[in-house]
């Protein structure tokens, strides 16, 4: 009998996901935040150049406005744009050459960019087609004169296009949060739960330990440990010290969950009737507690992911999070942190609405699975 009671409350854990999935709200912010990794899987694909190539002659241009109708009333197949003419390069002033104008098109063959586990694409999702030409071709082939490139969202102080910078800054900031997320589950979960149960000594050092580091201001402690390291860090190592100290500071309050779990689940009847029969320690974390206490746990990490996107940007508006010239939507907004350049680009504010939206996007889907699992709980009560 205790190996059925134990069976079916480890189903608990398999049943999150059912409940997600038949529950309305959770299930449509779970397919927004599938929808958000894709685009971030495919940024090479979607995004129409390369984030980090220069466009000197474009330097701070407003987005293209695209048009279907000209300036004779005709009615185009394709959204077309008229380039960009530089008026007075020192206050970076344009104006439309309405003598030209480029189609754009989907699936259109440009630059080659990488995609994901070392696979590579030449052909993204939209691109600019030569005004003559009735073929998706690359830019400039048969003879013709490459046309410019279009910008969706305009380009910051270097020419970059703001909206391939703006896709691609989405990888490090899922990247990032993902892993420490990871990360701070399984350290809190295992800690957490251990001491849960063995009480003592470890118990009374983890909690303290954990109380010392919630204790001290977030961004304060994320600041001191970045600035002890070098600031001229590959990309690769940047990326690796965003993640341990998000995990360093993150795993306490997953930790305080389950150790709450199993402080009340080791004095139910199934397993002092697993202790009874000879169980060992381990076996009963392992069948009984964990298995339990996995759901509790998961929200509690799904609820602090949008803490790691926002530690992420801070850090990199401060110029200690991804160095340049990789996108990060941190290192986007510093470019735009003068009120006089928000007045002349008001376009370089996209990243903000982006963070904002993904956070917004994770804190909504974390209360939501709260209230598929339970109904009955205070932050429960708001519709989506």
């Amino acid at each position: 009998m205790i190996r059925a009671v134990g069976s079916r409350r480890k189903g608990m854990g398999a049943s999150l996901f059912h409940r997600v999935w038949t529950y309305p709200r959770a299930r449509r912010l779970l397919g927004i935040a599938v929808g958000s990794y894709l685009v971030a899987l495919l940024a090479g694909f979607i995004a129409p150049y390369d984030p980090r190539a220069q466009d000197r002659s474009a330097v701070k241009a407003p987005p293209h406005r695209l048009r279907f109708r000209d300036a004779e009333g005709r009615l185009h197949r394709r959204p077309f744009f008229h380039p960009w003419r530089i008026v007075d390069r020192a206050r970076h002033q344009y104006e439309e050459d309405r003598s030209r104008y480029y189609e754009v098109a989907f699936f259109v063959r440009g630059e080659e960019a990488p995609l994901f586990l070392g696979l590579k694409t030449s052909y993204h999702l939209f691109g600019v087609l030569s005004r003559s030409s009735t073929h998706r071709e690359p830019s400039g082939v048969a003879g013709e004169e490459s046309p410019p490139r279009v910008y969706l969202l305009g380009t910051d102080h270097l020419g970059r296009d703001v909206f391939s910078r703006l896709v691609h800054g989405s990888r490090p900031a899922l990247l990032i949060a993902s892993l420490s997320l990871v990360g701070a589950f399984l350290i809190g979960f295992v800690l957490g739960g251990v001491a849960g149960y063995y009480g003592g000594t470890f118990d009374a050092v983890l909690m303290r330990m954990g109380e010392l580091v919630e204790s001290v201001p977030l961004l304060f402690l994320l600041l001191v440990w970045r600035a002890v390291l070098p600031l001229d860090l590959s990309v690769e190592a940047s990326l690796f010290t965003l993640i341990a100290l998000f995990v360093l500071v993150s795993w306490t309050s997953i930790a305080r969950v389950t150790r709450g779990c199993v402080l009340s689940l080791k004095a139910q009847e199934f397993v002092l009737g697993a202790l009874a029969l000879g169980a060992s320690p381990g076996w009963i974390l392992r069948h009984h507690l964990f298995p339990n206490a996995l759901t509790p746990a998961l929200i509690q990490a799904t609820l602090t992911l949008p803490s790691f996107l926002l530690g992420e940007a801070a850090l990199s508006f401060l110029g200690l999070g991804i160095p340049e010239p990789e996108p990060s939507w941190g290192s986007m907004l510093a470019v735009a942190r003068d009120l006089s350049v928000l007045r002349a680009q008001p376009w370089l504010l996209v990243p903000g609405l982006a963070l904002w939206g993904f956070v917004a996007l994770f804190t909504l889907l974390g209360e939501a699975i709260r209230a598929a699992w339970d109904p009955h709980h205070p932050a429960s009560a708001p519709a989506f």
